[in-house]
């Protein structure tokens, strides 16, 4: 039996736009389009634009490395990379995959850098990005829980295949090179959660995307990394799960067994890639479905907020311990404070909804409605091992003796293109860019399959003179 990468090696050097299910091609569109909107929201916030400050003052100058979006200045790879991962991550506008992870904030800003390197096309590019995505996320599915357990995050440890597959594939590395990139990034994966725990901020997926061009960098010169890195006795699962047998220490269903052979089980036949869902609002994502389904029950039922008078949610159990049971620093379940998923169910009761540009919640409450802040307090979240994953079960009951639920699906946000469309557009007043722009970046991105050069997306988040 072929190692773990290699298996991953051989499909993604073998992969062709044509084997794409139409589905995939949507989506790798979709969340292209999504991860650009963040990007662009971030370069007007100041954990954005330290980031290009950062890079712009030790690289400016470079010729032949890769673009940062909106500014436009010309760097390495790697500090492109890491910029627009950054301006991602801090425009809130994500993509999550199992809670934890949100594969776009590195994944987009590595394939951009390899579609810049090689001239590739849009075809080029959905195939390479449905590449990653489908890399990254086999290797974090069962895993994510037990990872953030010992201490990791998630999302920044897995986040570094996900970009380097991608840009690898642009690139058109062969199976030994893509081997040898899976096999250095499981050397450079890192991030730690105990940071922000501590009063400190994160290190999260620009790190990982910066040491996923090394990786691709290293692979292409001819740097060996290794065949059994992922899967052997001192591997990557060893190291970051804490064994290569399957056994976790938590998981999202109460199961605590799995097995590696399921990383490439059923590969290119069945697309993990298609659970991606687009987290709208700029919160935890356990909280989105909180708002829309909420709000849908209040619409169905013409329920009022004054006549609510408490509200019940059963939920995941991991949804109520972020980032991890073994130490959280949020417990949903037990507190009721602005930002808090009691919060947004009240807000989604008094408003039907909730504001896409709102980025910020004060918590002490400051200019917020306080029929809000008065009504959060009269909702009870119960954990459970048995609700899947964004999928809250609601019921509101009422100061009349009545009772209403609505059970969520966890696939409220998983959407087409259309739908993304539609929803992303109300972002616009905030972007620093004109809105003609912005649709241009919408065609551009439903007709990706038909363009001769993906990195055309880079030049239309660039402000014009």
């Amino acid at each position: 039996m072929p190692s773990l990468s290699r298996q991953l090696a051989q499909w993604v050097a073998g992969l062709r736009y044509e084997d794409l299910p139409p589905a995939v091609v949507d989506r790798a569109k979709g969340l292209t389009l999504q991860g650009l909107a963040s990007a662009l929201l971030g370069s007007l916030t100041p954990g954005g634009q330290q980031a290009v400050k950062l890079v712009t003052d030790e690289e400016a100058g470079v010729r032949s490395g890769a673009t940062i979006m909106v500014d436009g200045a010309k760097v390495t790879k790697g500090g492109a990379a890491f910029a627009n991962a950054e301006m991602a991550m801090a425009g809130g506008k994500w993509d999550t995959f199992r809670m934890l992870t949100h594969p776009g904030t590195s994944i987009i800003p590595g394939a951009f850098v390899g579609a810049e390197a090689s001239s590739a096309s849009g075809r080029d590019f959905i195939t390479a990005l449905a590449a990653g995505y489908e890399v990254m996320e086999r290797l974090a599915a069962d895993f994510i829980p037990t990872v953030m357990s010992r201490g990791f995050h998630a999302g920044v440890v897995f986040g570094i295949f996900g970009p380097a597959i991608a840009a690898a594939k642009m690139l058109r590395f062969t199976e030994e090179q893509l081997n040898s990139t899976i096999a250095l990034c499981a050397s450079l994966a890192a991030g730690n959660l105990e940071g922000a725990r501590s009063g400190g901020r994160a290190l999260r997926e620009g790190g990982a995307v910066r040491n996923a061009m090394l990786a691709v960098a290293l692979a292409k010169q001819g740097h060996v990394g290794g065949e059994t890195v992922l899967e052997g006795d001192a591997g990557f699962y060893h190291a970051y799960a804490g064994n290569n047998r399957g056994q976790l220490t938590y998981s999202f269903v109460g199961d605590t067994r799995t097995s590696l052979d399921k990383i490439t089980a059923a590969l290119g036949r069945e697309w993990i890639f298609l659970e991606t869902l687009y987290r709208i609002y700029s919160t935890a994502g356990y909280n989105i479905a909180h708002i829309d389904v909420t709000a849908a029950l209040c619409r169905e039922h013409d329920i009022k907020p004054e006549n609510v008078d408490r509200i019940e949610a059963v939920v995941n159990w991991l949804e109520t311990q972020y980032p991890s049971p073994a130490f959280p620093s949020r417990r949903e379940d037990l507190e009721w404070k602005p930002g808090g998923t009691a919060y947004y169910s009240a807000y989604a009761v008094v408003k039907r909804g909730f504001p896409v540009l709102k980025a910020n919640v004060d918590p002490t409450g400051a200019g917020e409605p306080p029929e809000v802040l008065d009504l959060m307090k009269h909702v009870k979240l119960i954990p459970s091992h048995e609700m899947t994953l964004f999928g809250p079960r609601i019921t509101i009951f009422t100061k009349d003796g009545k009772s209403y639920t609505k059970q969520s699906t966890g696939r409220e946000f998983i959407w087409d293109f259309a739908e993304e469309t539609r929803r992303i557009r109300e972002v616009i007043p905030g972007l620093p860019i004109p809105a003609a722009q912005f649709e241009e970046i919408i065609t551009t991105c439903r007709d990706l399959d038909r363009q001769a050069r993906a990195d055309a997306l880079v030049r239309l988040t660039l402000k014009k003179a």
